[in-house]
């Protein structure tokens, strides 16, 4: 894998594709690192063009006894996506999101959030992802992605 801070160019004002995502949106939960509170996931690019992170499940995030809270799986699906999106060179907000919860995903163990592009006909990118631990899908999801012009265009 290789990260996300290479060379690859595209025509948002910003440099490379880390900067379209500092530019997009610095202050995110998942992955802004001007966000002192977040989750400051670094994002990889594979030779397939998915996204890969790692996330250590920390105890602070519980719902349930032992448990990942549902929102923050939540988060670190949408996270995923939107930053497959950036290595691509699109910048793009959530318009529909659905998510399926397989397993509980135990805390205190580390897990790996993953994304891909499923479809793209522009403004509008179809996305999938899942949350692994221990070798095992605890939840998957798709969305729809609207590129951010076209979503200040239409109010999505």
């Amino acid at each position: 894998m290789r990260s996300l801070n290479g060379e690859a160019r595209h025509g948002s004002g910003c440099e490379s594709l880390s900067s379209l995502r500092r530019c997009s949106h610095p202050g995110c939960f998942v992955c802004g690192a001007a966000n002192g509170h977040g989750l400051a996931l670094e994002f990889r690019l594979d030779e397939r063009g998915a996204v890969e992170a790692s996330f250590p499940c920390h105890a602070v995030f519980e719902g349930y006894p032992d448990m990942l809270h549902g929102g923050i799986i939540c988060a670190l699906l949408d996270g995923a996506m939107t930053n497959c999106l950036f290595a691509h060179g699109h910048a793009a907000v959530t318009a529909e999101l659905k998510v399926r919860f397989r397993h509980p995903v135990v805390t205190k163990r580390p897990a790996r959030v993953r994304a891909w592009i499923a479809s793209t006909l522009r403004p509008l990118h179809e996305m999938a992802a899942e949350l692994v631990q221990e070798e095992q899908v605890m939840a998957t999801a798709s969305a729809k992605f609207i590129e951010r012009p076209a979503a200040l265009r239409f109010g999505a």
